[in-house]
């Protein structure tokens, strides 16, 4: 086995990409189930066609030379009407054309619990050499090597290339941001995106904010990514839930200003309850 050499610097790669971002109607939308973007050699974006749910989530494909991580599997659970295993498993089949190895292994694990980002799960079952992450926080924390001090960083090793894993809940008690070394990526899940912030306990969600400024402003970062996209190009106007047609998206990528953008309005906030809107996100607390 030939063995890849990650780099020791993150190496941006590409984010020139129009998402597919659903149809005026079902019927004249002709666009794939699930979007394959090719970040780089070793990192694949996926998204979710908004035809087949609204949430249109984003998902994360990243080699290692022992194994893969599929970061999320989406909000649809029939293979019949959203084939995410049979669409990981083409990339997976050539990626190991060009890097050939025995046994490789695929962690399947996730943003956080919610039923957007693990509903595929079930396809993946019976999948050789494969581990599913449980969302449970007690077994994500176990896994990732996340204890009671939420400062602490996991991470995950897919050999040769590893993640940071960053305690992160706030939106979620089991969510968990991701931070690629190779990419310079800085996966936030639902924490953090261009859209609607929901926040289930303010207190925590707070101190995450705050974690993860302090975080990126510390590493080398290329983006920051979510999982979804609800804002439109007008600032401070974002899609109605539900919606499956969103031709004016913003780019999904943020930057580590974004996230200081976010800790100064959860700052003014303060934990009161509504809907507050901003240019590029709106938290509802």
């Amino acid at each position: 086995m030939e063995l890849i050499d990650f780099p020791a610097s993150p190496r941006a790669g590409d984010l020139d990409v129009r998402w597919i971002h659903g149809s005026e109607s079902a019927k004249h939308n002709t666009d794939p189930d699930i979007q394959v973007h090719r970040y780089d050699e070793h990192t694949y974006v996926l998204r979710q066609n908004k035809a087949i749910n609204y949430e249109a989530p984003f998902m994360f494909l990243m080699f290692g030379n022992t194994r893969a991580l599929l970061l999320d599997t989406g909000a649809t659970a029939s293979p019949a009407y959203f084939p995410l295993r049979r669409t990981v498993d083409e990339i997976v089949d050539r990626w190991l054309a060009d890097h050939p190895r025995e046994d490789y292994g695929l962690v399947v694990a996730h943003t956080h619990g919610h039923g957007d980002h693990i509903a595929g799960d079930g396809q993946f079952r019976d999948r050789p050499h494969t581990v599913i992450v449980d969302p449970a926080p007690e077994r994500v924390r176990e896994f990732f090597g996340l204890g009671d001090d939420l400062d602490v960083l996991g991470s995950v090793d897919l050999g040769g290339r590893v993640l940071d894993a960053v305690a992160s809940p706030g939106h979620h008690k089991a969510a968990v941001t991701f931070y690629d070394r190779a990419t310079g990526l800085l996966l936030t899940g639902d924490t953090v995106y261009p859209g609607r912030l929901y926040v289930a306990d303010w207190p925590a969600f707070e101190q995450t904010i705050d974690r993860l400024v302090k975080f990126a402003e510390a590493r080398p970062l290329t983006h920051v990514l979510g999982c979804h996209i609800e804002m439109t190009t007008t600032p401070g106007e974002d899609y109605p839930i539900r919606t499956t047609y969103q031709p004016d998206e913003p780019p999904l990528q943020m930057t580590v200003e974004h996230l200081r953008r976010i800790r100064d309005a959860v700052a003014e906030i303060g934990g009161r309850p509504g809907v507050h809107v901003y240019p590029e996100f709106i938290v509802y607390a």
